[in-house]
């Protein structure tokens, strides 16, 4: 099956933010918490599913603040991804997302 061309989704949006940090190619310690009720999972899938973003996903074990054993996720995009995008309309959607 061809890879589809990934789709930008508006800048202002959640799926907007979460692409804009991807983009950014920057380690990320937390992440602000999002509006709503819409997980950060929910908009990697969507945004892997509907805009066609070949998004990479890495969970390993990690400890909770209060001591639980539980699960970390890590979410990104590959170097060539970014650049591809960047090249594209990619620093001007940027742009608009900041």
């Amino acid at each position: 099956m061809p890879r589809k061309t990934p789709i930008f989704p508006g800048p202002r949006t959640a799926r907007g933010a979460v692409l804009a940090v991807l983009l950014s190619n920057t380690d990320q310690a937390g992440a602000e918490p999002l509006r709503g009720r819409v997980t950060l999972a929910a908009i990697v899938r969507a945004l892997k599913r509907k805009y066609h973003w070949p998004i990479e996903t890495t969970s390993f074990p990690s400890n909770a603040a209060d001591g639980r054993a539980t699960w970390a996720t890590v979410y990104s995009l590959p170097p060539d991804v970014i650049d591809a995008a960047l090249d594209e309309k990619g620093r001007d959607w940027l742009k608009a997302a900041s």
